[in-house]
């Protein structure tokens, strides 16, 4: 699945930090191909200040990442429980759609 910046970084932020063993095993694979590599970070000139993260737009190229299905269902949970609490918010809006649509 191909994502960008934003997407990248919001889905790290909502990926859970506890589970069982196998979970906590593909999140951090999960984690690690969503992560920046040393040549996107100086591309992007990603910064954060104050809890906000800028980056060069220009420079945002999506990313093939491959999610697997236990990590897709992983996902599909936590944003599902973002909407069922009422939680879900405008930056979530493009993850919800791509994983679990209308």
């Amino acid at each position: 699945m191909e994502l960008g910046v934003f997407n990248r970084i919001i889905l790290l932020n909502i990926l859970p930090k506890e589970g069982d063993f196998i979970t906590l095993k593909i999140i951090r694979k999960l984690r690690e191909d969503l992560s920046f590599d040393e040549v996107e970070l100086k591309a992007l000139e990603l910064k954060q200040d104050e809890g906000k993260v800028f980056w060069k737009m220009e420079a945002d190229k999506p990313k093939e990442i491959e999610i697997g299905e236990k990590a897709t269902d992983v996902i599909v949970e936590v944003l599902k429980k973002l909407n069922d609490d009422k939680k879900l918010t405008d930056e979530h809006f493009g993850l919800y759609e791509k994983f679990i649509g209308d």
